[in-house]
């Protein structure tokens, strides 16, 4: 059965996520056994948990200690590197300083995001000269002190989780397995840093962690705070599915971007945080693009006479930019 047809025969009324081992995939046989759980998850779910990802727990708990000290500090400091001051998309982003969906009042959390850095920074930086979807450089806070290494260790680390996560992809594609190493060469990894407090506000009241939306990315990494409920997925059926926090996975989760590569074979599920634990949370989304040059259009692998493509080619970069600005700047009143 080809991947247009595979597609074709899902129904998307799933119940659950499922966990992937990724461990083990030092040999072609166990990459291809790996690519075929991954494509029944992205097929039917669009989302999966890995587990044995290789980032270090020493690497996840500085990252997060560094973000629980970062958010503590007083608004005022935290606003002086407020992204829409810095003239860029990256730094601080305040409650309620966007709105997923555009039916409610705004997301009730607060972020810290990077595009791409070093910890050294590079002379000449071939990344960030041809990657059109970033905006200005990254900005750090001069507090807590040890913010910015814990931040880039471990933004590096998942970097190589989804070098990995490409090459699986191409194998559930039916296609090479270095397919998109010369797409992404230089390609745009932007990580964000949340935090969520408690909602206690009516549940009708328009305000939720990040309301109903899908990633526009090819995909994103997402650890969460172990053992505090908050993201939900919604199924064929208009279902809101859980998606707990697992400790020791990372969730994988499908974009826009790579959906409309595959003609939609993969699929892009709306998805929302509501965090109603009692507990404040954090959570470290990855979302990860190819390089902006590239052209998006329907692979022939998912087109078929009965799915023809459904989506006009564009560039990576011109979509994502398009999609940054839609969503930052769309709602000016949440500042």
């Amino acid at each position: 059965m080809s991947l247009a047809e595979t597609a074709a025969s899902v129904s998307g009324a799933f119940d659950s996520i499922p966990i992937i081992d990724i461990g083990h995939a030092s040999t072609p046989d166990e990459r291809i056994a790996l690519a075929q759980q991954i494509r029944e998850a992205c097929v039917n779910v669009g989302f999966f948990y890995i587990r044995n990802h290789s980032i270090p727990q020493e690497t996840i708990d500085k990252v997060f200690s560094a973000m629980k000290a970062y958010f503590s500090l007083p608004l005022e400091t935290k606003m002086k590197l407020c992204h829409k001051g810095v003239g860029s998309f990256s730094g601080y982003q305040p409650m309620l300083g966007s709105n997923a969906d555009p039916a409610n009042k705004g997301d009730l959390h607060e972020g810290f995001r990077i595009d791409s850095a070093d910890l050294v920074p590079k002379e000449n930086d071939e990344k960030r000269a041809n990657d059109g979807t970033m905006d200005g450089e990254d900005v750090w806070p001069s507090e807590p002190a040890e913010f910015r290494e814990a931040c880039l260790n471990y933004y590096h680390a998942a970097i190589d989780v989804g070098k990995v996560l490409f090459r699986l992809f191409a194998l559930a594609l039916n296609l090479p397995e270095t397919y998109f190493d010369d797409k992404t060469k230089n390609s745009a990894a932007v990580m964000r840093f949340l935090h969520y407090p408690p909602q206690t506000g009516p549940e009708d009241d328009g305000i939720v962690g990040v309301g109903t939306h899908s990633d526009f990315e090819c995909f994103t990494i997402l650890w969460q705070e172990p053992n505090i409920q908050a993201l939900q997925l919604l199924n064929s059926e208009k279902r809101w599915v859980d998606a707990p926090a697992i400790p020791g996975t990372l969730v994988i989760n499908i974009g826009d971007q790579l959906a409309r590569w595959t003609n939609d074979v993969f699929r892009s599920t709306v998805h929302r945080a509501i965090n109603r634990t009692g507990l404040r949370r954090h959570s470290i989304p990855l979302f990860f693009c190819t390089d902006q040059h590239v052209r998006i259009e329907p692979m022939p692998s998912c087109v078929s006479p009965e799915r023809p493509p459904k989506y006009e080619p564009i560039t990576a970069g011109d979509y994502v930019h398009q999609r940054l600005q839609d969503f930052y700047l769309r709602n000016t009143t949440f500042s």
